[in-house]
């Protein structure tokens, strides 16, 4: 199975497989109508998948001819997306045929998984050289973009590089292929470079990165990308363009986000990192319809898909694999919110109190790596090992946070975390959480996590005995900070109280690790100075 398929009333794009093995999508809504012309690597359609929502380019240029969807429908992967046909080609397309070719689409999608492995594979084929490493034909030459993901990259023996049609015009001719490429490209250019110097595909998945290289004029075929199998990410451009000096990476001088950094709620747990939510369509409901079961009137049937059936399945697979334990403190931050009301006074950019809680983890992860581990299944690997699991730790933290937008819930993700300062989280937090609630995190931005923060106190929730987010083997809650009567050099006094919870995987280590930790943390908020100044 291919992403096109060559008909005889035009080229059946198939939705593509957008990344972290997604098996399907929800299609938002269309940027092109039928009968509009379209050029290569033009984005045709946006759709959400239970990570992010996207748009997905053309990887090939034409008339459009029918489009397979309506705005809410969910498609499966492989399943038919648009039909392109040549100008020549579209005398003959009729309803009639569009429909068949959707229905011969639709069965091919219904093969085996034998099939859509091969699908998949053939899809993150960074290059456009045949598998079998035959000489493509003279119709496929030129016919389409090199990488078939989603249309990026064009093929070696192509007769050059292409740019993307701008709105309200025609697409401009082909330039020839660069040869030689620079890692700082003009900020006023149209289109980074997508080609290497060999002809190879520029290996770049999300549509996001590729945005973000032409916003910091960064040459994509300039970039060593860190990804599975080269692939280019985010960070990828962001620290080409710091090095080139092109770009403008995050200062550590930027605002601090609120100390109260919306989590999610008490009864939520957070999804496996990068779960971006979907809009849920509501069923009609017939007038006077009652339940069978409660003899109440129904209000509305609301399909579970997207992130609520994300988060589901994140749940019940988080409880059903993990044998997970809770254990829980109350520490007195009196002296961490008035060392932050003091740097605040002299600073109005001194990082949140999240921010220095998140630093006190991450201290407290080193001394503790163990609940920053992870469970994997090892199965048959050798004679007489048989099947079992094994413990995979890590060099480094990957720091995952909670938070809630206006589209639902998702965990953004600190890489690297363990490397930087209170003023640097803080800003990398500022940073996820504005690309979150503005729905333009990428599958990058929101998975691998290895341990998650989840401050659900912003709620006025003191304690919750959160759910793993599930493969990390532990998860911190930091409940409200509030007056309260504590006993300070045994006398009375009112101080500033925080309930801190840790959930975790039992099978990587026993209590005495875990209470370890949370001792730790709780040490670190009530004198936080003394812990500071080690760090």
């Amino acid at each position: 199975m291919t992403v096109s398929t060559h008909t005889q009333t035009g080229r059946v794009f198939r939705l593509p497989d957008l990344g972290e093995g997604l098996t399907e999508a929800e299609l938002v809504r269309w940027l092109v109508a039928v009968g509009e012309e379209i050029a290569v690597d033009q984005p045709i359609a946006e759709v959400e998948t239970a990570k992010a929502v996207v748009e997905v380019p053309s990887p090939f240029g034409g008339t459009v001819a029918v489009l397979h969807g309506e705005p809410g429908e969910t498609l499966d992967v492989g399943a038919p997306l648009i039909t392109v046909a040549q100008p020549a080609e579209m005398g003959a397309l009729t309803a009639e045929e569009g429909d068949s070719a959707g229905e011969m689409g639709a069965l091919a999608a219904e093969k085996g998984d034998s099939a859509g492995d091969a699908y998949r594979t053939e899809e993150r084929a960074g290059s456009a050289a045949p598998a079998s490493g035959t000489a493509a034909s003279p119709a496929e030459q030129g016919s389409g973009s090199g990488n078939v993901l989603i249309g990026y990259g064009t093929p070696g023996h192509a007769a050059g590089g292409r740019t993307r049609r701008r709105k309200g015009a025609a697409a401009s001719s082909a330039p020839s292929a660069l040869s030689a490429p620079s890692l700082s490209a003009s900020p006023s250019a149209e289109e980074p470079a997508r080609t290497t110097t060999t002809g190879q595909a520029v290996r770049v998945v999300s549509p996001i990165v590729r945005r973000r290289a032409r916003e910091l004029g960064v040459a994509l075929a300039a970039v060593a990308g860190t990804g599975p199998d080269g692939l280019i990410l985010r960070r990828d451009v962001e620290s080409a363009a710091s090095v080139s000096g092109t770009g403008s990476p995050i200062s550590a001088a930027q605002p601090p986000i609120s100390a109260a950094q919306p989590p999610i709620s008490a009864a939520q747990a957070p999804i496996s990192a990068a779960q971006a939510p979907t809009s849920a369509a509501q069923a009609p409901i017939s007038a006077g319809e009652r339940d069978a079961r409660t003899g109440l009137p129904i209000v509305s049937r609301t399909a579970v898909k997207g992130v609520r059936k994300a988060i589901a399945q994140a749940m019940v697979r988080s409880r059903s694999e993990i044998p997970e334990a809770t254990v829980w403190v109350d520490a007195d931050a009196t002296a961490l919110v008035e060392m932050r009301a003091e740097l605040k006074r002299r600073d109005p950019h001194t990082p949140s109190l999240l921010a220095f809680i998140a630093r006190f983890v991450l201290a407290g992860l080193a001394k503790y790596p163990e609940l920053a581990t992870r469970i994997d299944e090892t199965g048959a690997r050798g004679a007489g090992e048989g099947d079992g699991q094994e413990i995979v730790a890590f060099d480094g933290v990957n720091l995952g946070f909670a938070a809630q937008t206006d589209r639902g819930l998702v965990v953004p993700v600190i890489r690297g975390a363990q490397a930087l300062s209170a003023r640097e989280i803080d800003a990398q937090l500022r940073r996820l959480t504005g690309l979150a609630r503005e729905g333009k995190a990428s599958p990058a931005d929101l998975t691998g996590g290895t341990f998650t923060l989840n401050n659900y106190g912003v709620f006025g929730v003191d304690g919750s005995a959160a759910i793993i987010n599930h493969p990390e083997a532990a998860i911190l809650g930091v409940g409200r900070i509030v007056d309260r009567p504590w006993a300070v050099d045994g006398e009375l006094a009112v101080r500033k109280v925080v309930q801190l919870t840790l959930t975790f995987d039992h099978r990587v280590c026993d209590g005495g690790t875990a209470g370890g930790f949370l001792r730790y943390v709780a040490d670190a908020v009530e004198q936080p100075g003394s812990v500071l100044a080690d760090l």
